[in-house]
């Protein structure tokens, strides 16, 4: 069986927006793609809350929509990479990732769904970004890691709001360092951007966080900056030959319409 498209969703403690967040998913599915065979793909990341019953309770209301996968807790980079594997699996024809925290709205998924036929890698980016300082300031060093490292400007590099053609993901996947970094997202733009895809600036809508809680507290700020900026200056020493491999890739070149 393969997939039109496969939205790949990680998820941890949101027992109070879960519900909703997946049922709006779904309806966008089940509104946009009548007729093709589209999934939801949540990685349930070892929540402690609810939100694990909660996914449970709906896959009866949609059995052919909603997809559960229920994982140990290895983090949101593991549970991404998780869900990317398993939707290649699928044989999906294209990746969507997003977040469950009900921070991003679904309408501006047909910004980027439009583009599809003019690259295999499209990313949106936060006009406003609504998140903790901690958060803001983890990007801002980010940013300027990988200009000073790669000479490369991408304005949201980890944006969980991003459409993956399949067949360019499954060679992404094969190129990203093992074990999983801890934003792999950002290695996956990389590669991207190295590679040709220029489509990295579709401009999206970002809420405030309403729900649950931020998974990255201020202790934890200065060991993740530093653990981001060593896997980064690392992967700098290979990133040539992984280039050269996706640039090789065999997909068939998107046509604009």
């Amino acid at each position: 069986m393969s997939l039109h498209l496969s939205i790949v969703m990680p998820a941890y403690n949101e027992e109070e927006c879960i519900h909703e967040v997946v049922e709006t998913w779904v309806d966008l599915l089940t509104r946009q793609f009548p007729t093709e065979n589209t999934r939801l793909i949540v990685i349930n990341d070892g929540s402690k809350d609810r939100t694990g019953a909660i996914l449970d309770s709906l896959k009866p209301k949609y059995p052919t929509k909603l997809e559960v996968v229920h994982t140990p807790n290895g983090g949101h980079g593991n549970a991404v990479v998780r869900g990317y594997r398993h939707a290649v699996a699928l044989g999906s024809e294209y990746v969507f990732q997003t977040d469950s925290d009900d921070q991003f709205v679904t309408d501006d998924f047909a910004k980027l769904w439009a583009k599809r036929h003019e690259s295999h890698f499209i990313l949106g980016y936060r006009q406003i970004r609504f998140d903790a300082p901690a958060r803001l300031v983890i990007t801002r060093i980010l940013k300027f890691s990988l200009f000073l490292i790669y000479g490369t400007y991408i304005k949201d590099s980890n944006i969980p709001f991003r459409l993956i053609n399949g067949a360019y993901l499954k060679k992404l996947l094969e190129q990203l360092p093992d074990p999983t970094p801890f934003a792999p997202n950002i290695f996956l733009a990389v590669m991207a951007r190295k590679a040709g895809q220029k489509t990295f600036d579709i401009p999206i809508v970002h809420k405030e966080r309403l729900t649950g809680t931020v998974s990255i507290l201020r202790w934890k700020l200065i060991k993740v900056c530093i653990q981001s900026f060593r896997e980064l200056a690392e992967f700098r020493l290979d990133l040539g030959a992984k280039v050269k491999a996706l640039k090789a890739v065999d997909v068939k070149q998107p046509v604009k319409l």
